[in-house]
């Protein structure tokens, strides 16, 4: 699986910015697909993420301004940023997690796109 994402730059606090990432590759057992987030010295968190029944889940600090939204057709996942806040400020990466099975097992494998940097200024 590739992640191609885009999107991103910078914005003023109260403002929106969008990220798209796009999905190729063998696709066909991915099972969720978001976005996490990575400062400097940090570990990388979740910020929302969707599954390919639609179930959404999102970080506490994103709740009522991000929307993520997935296209199953296009295997394309975007994160509508709203009301963009300077502690936004992060590299955002995509991932995609694939459901696959070995020796009968279910295991699931994690995919990584290209960081994306938000900078949101006060």
């Amino acid at each position: 699986v590739q992640l191609q994402a885009s999107g991103g730059g910078s914005a003023q606090a109260g403002g929106s910015l969008r990220l798209s990432c796009a999905a190729s590759g063998s696709t066909e057992h991915i099972v969720t697909i978001g976005y996490y987030r990575q400062g400097a010295g940090n570990k990388r968190a979740l910020v929302a993420l969707v599954s390919k029944s639609g179930t959404v889940n999102y970080s506490e600090s994103v709740k009522g301004r991000f929307t993520i939204s997935r296209d199953n057709a296009r295997n394309t996942v975007y994160l509508q940023m709203d009301s963009l806040k300077p502690e936004d400020t992060d590299v955002y990466y995509c991932n995609a997690e694939r459901l696959i099975l070995v020796a009968d097992t279910p295991r699931i494998e994690n995919y990584w796109g290209q960081g994306t940097l938000v900078t949101v200024s006060s």
